[in-house]
C-alpha cells in the first residue's frame, strides 16, 4: 500500500459556526462522558482537563469526538502513534493474530510473533550494536523500560549511582522520577543538559554546550568532587517534556566518550525519539554515537502497550527471574510493532520526517519573525517546539548565538509564558487543532504529528496554529481559562485532503 492515499472527500461540519450560542452546547453523549469522567477518574488525570475531547473514530491525522467534531492530531499519543491512527498495516498485523488462534499471553515464552518483532527491531538498530545486542521485554510502559535499564546497569557494574540531566524525563516510576528533572528528592547526580535558549552558563551555542561537557568530565575526575564512578549516565537525545531540547550532536559525541574512557555505561532514552520521529531511526544516529543500553517503547508497539531495552551482551548479568514482569509477552503489540517498525523502514519515514519537519521548522521561524511572544522555535523532524515568552516581562528576546561563541554573555530571554501556550492551546482546540504543551514551564506548544502526515496536512496545521496563536495574543485574559466542562468548536468545516493510510 502506498504511503499516502487521496482522502475520501470531506463533508461540510452539520453544525453551527463556532461564534454561535449552540456552539457551546456538544451533545448529550459528549457532555455526559466528560461529566462522568471528572467524577470517577482520579485527580492525576492530565490530557483530559486541558483537552475536552471524547475519540470515538480515528483514522490518520484525524480525530472525530462524540460531538461530531474532526481534530487534526498533533500529540498522536504523546508521540506513540508513529502512522498515525488506526492504519491499516497495523489494523490487518492485530487481526491476523487474533484470527489464526495464537495464545495473546504468554509471559516470555518464545513465539513467531515475537520472533519475526526481535528480527525487524533488530535489523533498525544503530551499527555497532545489533550483531552483539540483546533485548529484556519489559513491562508495558516506557517507564518500566527505564526502570530495567536502571537496574540492569546497577547489576552488571556493581555501583549505585546514576548521571541524568537537567530537564529530564524518563517516567513517572520510582526510579525513573530519580532521573528525571523534577524529582523532589534527588538521588542521581544532575548534570547541566545544553539548552541554548535557555543556555545554564549564560553563553548558548556551541560554547555553553562545551561548557556542560568540561562541567560533567570534571566532575567525574575530581576526587573530591563527591561522585563516585557511577553505574550508568541516562540522557535523553532530544529532550520532549523538558521542552523540545536536541542534544548537540558534539556534545552527545563528547557524552559518548566520558563515559566511555570511564567504564560508564551510557542509556540513550528513545522512548519518545525513536522510530524515525527525529529524522533518523533512532535520534542517536544523528550523532553517530552507539549507546550500550537502549530504551524503547511508544511507537515500537505500533499503538499498544510495549517496552523493551536493547543493550550490549556484555551487560548481560541478569539471573534467570532478575527482571520480569506478566505483561511482558504482548503478542498483539508485538504483531503491530513488527508491522510499523517494518512500514516506516520501508518507506522511508524518517527522511520523510527530517524534510518536512525541516519546513515546517522554517515556516515556525517565519511566524516567529513576526510574533514577538515566540521566544524561540526549535525541534528536529516531526518533534517540534515552539516556546512562549511574554517579551514585556523582562530581558529582550535573544539572537541565536553563532555554535562558535566563546565570547561575553548572552542577555537572560524574556520569561517564559505559561498562560499564554494554555491559550494558545485551546486556540488550537477551538480550531480542530491538538497539541501539547510542556516545557520547563509548561511555555512550549508541542508538535508531534504521525510520520505519515501529508504536505497539505502540515500546512494547515500550521495555519490553525498560526491563526491561534494569533487569537491568544488578541485575547490575554482567555489564558489559562480553562475547565472540564468547556466545549471549543471546531472553526474549520473541512478536512485537508491528502489524509494518509
Amino acid at each position: 500500500m502506498a504511503v499516502t492515499e487521496p482522502a475520501r472527500s470531506a463533508e461540510p461540519a452539520d453544525r453551527p459556526p463556532a461564534d454561535g450560542p449552540a456552539a457551546d452546547r456538544p451533545t448529550v453523549a459528549h457532555e455526559g462522558i466528560l461529566r462522568r469522567q471528572s467524577l470517577r477518574e482520579s485527580a492525576a488525570r492530565t490530557y483530559a482537563r486541558s483537552l475536552p475531547v471524547v475519540p470515538v473514530r480515528a483514522r490518520g491525522l484525524t480525530i472525530e469526538g462524540a460531538d461530531g467534531r474532526r481534530y487534526l492530531d498533533c500529540l498522536s499519543g504523546a508521540g506513540t502513534l508513529a502512522l498515525g491512527h488506526n492504519h491499516p498495516v497495523v489494523l490487518e498485523a492485530i487481526k491476523k493474530v487474533i484470527d489464526s488462534g495464537a495464545p495473546l499471553h504468554v509471559l516470555d515464552l518464545a513465539t513467531p510473533v515475537k520472533d519475526a518483532f526481535t528480527t525487524e527491531l533488530f535489523a533498525t538498530l544503530p551499527r555497532g550494536l545489533a550483531d552483539d545486542a540483546r533485548v529484556q521485554f519489559c513491562g508495558p510502559a516506557g517507564t518500566d523500560a527505564v526502570e530495567a535499564a536502571l537496574k540492569l546497569v546497577r547489576t552488571a557494574t556493581g555501583r549505585s549511582g546514576l548521571l541524568a540531566f537537567t530537564g529530564a524525563y524518563h517516567g513517572m516510576t520510582a526510579g525513573a522520577m530519580d532521573a528525571s528533572g523534577g524529582a523532589p528528592d534527588v538521588r542521581v547526580t544532575r548534570l547541566p543538559y545544553p539548552y541554548d535558549y535557555r543556555c545554564p552558563f549564560g553563553t548558548g551555542g556551541g560554547h555553553g554546550a562545551e561548557l556542560s561537557a568540561r562541567w560533567t568530565e570534571n566532575l567525574l575526575d575530581d576526587p573530591k568532587g563527591g561522585v563516585p564512578q557511577p553505574a550508568g549516565m541516562i540522557l535523553e537525545p532530544v529532550q520532549g517534556e523538558g521542552g523540545v531540547i536536541p542534544a548537540p550532536d558534539d556534545w552527545l559525541r563528547r557524552m559518548r566518550q566520558i563515559t566511555a574512557d570511564r567504564s560508564i555505561p551510557l542509556i540513550a532514552d528513545e522512548v519518545q525519539t525513536g522510530v524515525g520521529r527525529t529524522g533518523t531511526f533512532w535520534a542517536v544516529e544523528h550523532s553517530g554515537i552507539v549507546p550500550d543500553v537502549m530504551v524503547m517503547s511508544k511507537a515500537i508497539g505500533g499503538s499498544l502497550p510495549l517496552a523493551v531495552i536493547v543493550y550490549r551482551g556484555e551487560l548481560d548479568a541478569w539471573r534467570p527471574g532478575a527482571h520480569a514482569g506478566t505483561f511482558r509477552g504482548n503478542q498483539l503489540a508485538m504483531a503491530a510493532g513488527a508491522a510499523t517498525l517494518a512500514f516506516v523502514r520501508e518507506n522511508a519515514l524518517a527522511d520523510r520526517a527530517r524534510v518536512l519537519g525541516a519546513r515546517m521548522l522554517g515556516r515556525l521561524r517565519q511566524l516567529a519573525a513576526a510574533h514577538p511572544v515566540i521566544g524561540d522555535v526549535r525541534g528536529r523532524g516531526l518533534m517540534l517546539g515552539v516556546e512562549l515568552v511574554d517579551p514585556e516581562g523582562g530581558p529582550g528576546r535573544v539572537p541565536a548565538p553563532s555554535p562558535a561563541t566563546t565570547g561575553p554573555l548572552i542577555p537572560a530571554p524574556a520569561p517564559a509564558s505559561p498562560a499564554l501556550a494554555a491559550a494558545v492551546q485551546q486556540e488550537c482546540l477551538r480550531r480542530g487543532l491538538i497539541v501539547e504543551v510542556g516545557g520547563r514551564h509548561s511555555a512550549v506548544v508541542r508538535l508531534l504529528p504521525p510520520l505519515t502526515l501529508t504536505d497539505e496536512q502540515a500546512e494547515a496545521v500550521l495555519d490553525r496554529l498560526a491563526d491561534a496563536l494569533a487569537a491568544a495574543e488578541r485575547a490575554p485574559h482567555r489564558a489559562g481559562r480553562h475547565s472540564q466542562g468547556t466545549n471549543p468548536r471546531d472553526t474549520y468545516t473541512r478536512e485537508p485532503t491528502g489524509t494518509t493510510c
